[in-house]
């Protein structure tokens, strides 16, 4: 079943990335040469097992981040090259760990390296990844790039293990899944677009406004994924449609129909989210109760908020061909809902 919402105009003019992917596009190719290289390995299962994953198909929109915002900042180095290939093995490595904790078997439209190769491979080929990308983080040289990206990827984990604490309890609050969405997801759009500014050494306000910019990109990001995953075709998504619902993840839809609904509706929530006893038609009769409540629209909607407030976070910037893209970068993340 697809979102329920009134689509016309939201078509005219789909926003893409093509005009971002054009900016970056010299940038882009150097950072995929760094990343092949540094997953090379005398080991011959991890760049087998890496290399499925990363050259899947995946947008490299974490460490586009890294190159357009540091151009924004008019940095006409090289520095960002091997830091945007880093934020893209920090986030490769999290997607390895994340397929085998959910014991996902789709990942970006094709089998999970989990599926493919076994859980032990992949967490140890993700712990492999994060590695690596603290060996690029000292090669740069400077402290203040170490301390980011690290500090950020133990929020992450942290993210990660507050999302596990909150999955199958119907209790949870939107502030406790935001919390969890802001660590786990947008903690690194947050660390990609800072170190654009830090690599260019511009003032500490234009590093916080890109700070904000991540954040709440980020986080408009992670609450379109949520929708998707009851309103999407899995060709579009990349992985299976209710992974979430069976996994008995408590998203922000699941939270906004479960506290509008009365007393039968919380025990349908309680039995399949938190007993995990689902049946072939709960997947739907759970759709239909979120279109009944607005919880997906109304979760499009909080999107539309936080990519607003994203956009306005680059108003400290003068206007530029990688300013006006990461702003029509917000409209993409969030358009992706239809």
């Amino acid at each position: 079943m697809a979102l329920v919402v009134d689509l016309e105009g939201e078509r005219q003019k789909k926003p893409n990335l093509d005009k971002l992917q054009a900016l970056v596009a010299d940038d882009l190719k150097a950072v995929n040469e760094v990343i092949v290289q540094r997953m090379e390995s005398p080991v011959a299962l991890i760049p087998q097992l890496a290399g499925h994953l990363v050259a899947s198909g995946g947008k490299r929109l974490r460490p586009i981040l890294t190159l357009a915002s540091a151009r924004m900042c008019g940095y006409e180095g090289n520095r960002h090259i091997p830091l945007a290939a880093c934020v893209e093995f920090i986030h490769t490595a999290t997607l390895l760990h994340d397929d085998v904790v959910d014991e996902s078997e789709l990942r970006r439209g094709q089998a999970s390296a989990n599926a493919v190769w076994g859980n032990q491979a992949s967490v140890l080929v993700g712990d492999f990844l994060f590695s690596r990308a603290f060996q690029v983080m000292v090669a740069d040289g400077a402290i203040r790039v170490l301390k980011i990206l690290s500090d950020a990827s133990a929020v992450i984990a942290e993210g990660e293990v507050m999302q596990l604490m909150t999955t199958g309890d119907t209790a949870t609050g939107e502030a406790n899944y935001l919390e969890v969405i802001t660590a786990k997801t947008a903690e690194l759009f947050a660390a990609a677009c800072r170190i654009g500014a830090v690599v260019a050494d511009r003032p500490k306000a234009e590093e916080d406004a890109l700070l904000s910019y991540g954040t709440n990109l980020g986080i408009a990001f992670q609450l379109i994924d949520d929708v998707l995953d009851y309103s999407a075709k899995q060709a579009d998504l990349g992985k299976t449609v209710g992974d979430d619902f069976r996994e008995g993840k408590v998203s922000l839809p699941a939270i906004l129909a479960f506290n509008r609904g009365g007393e039968d509706e919380r025990a349908f929530w309680r039995r399949t989210l938190e007993d995990l006893d689902q049946t072939d038609d709960d997947l739907a009769k759970a759709i239909v109760l979120m279109n009944k409540h607005h919880a997906l629209t109304d979760t499009v909607d909080r999107a539309r908020h936080y990519g607003a407030v994203a956009r306005d976070a680059l108003g400290i910037f003068p206007d530029n061909p990688q300013k006006q893209a990461l702003l029509e970068l917000v409209d993409f993340c969030i358009e992706r809902a239809y």
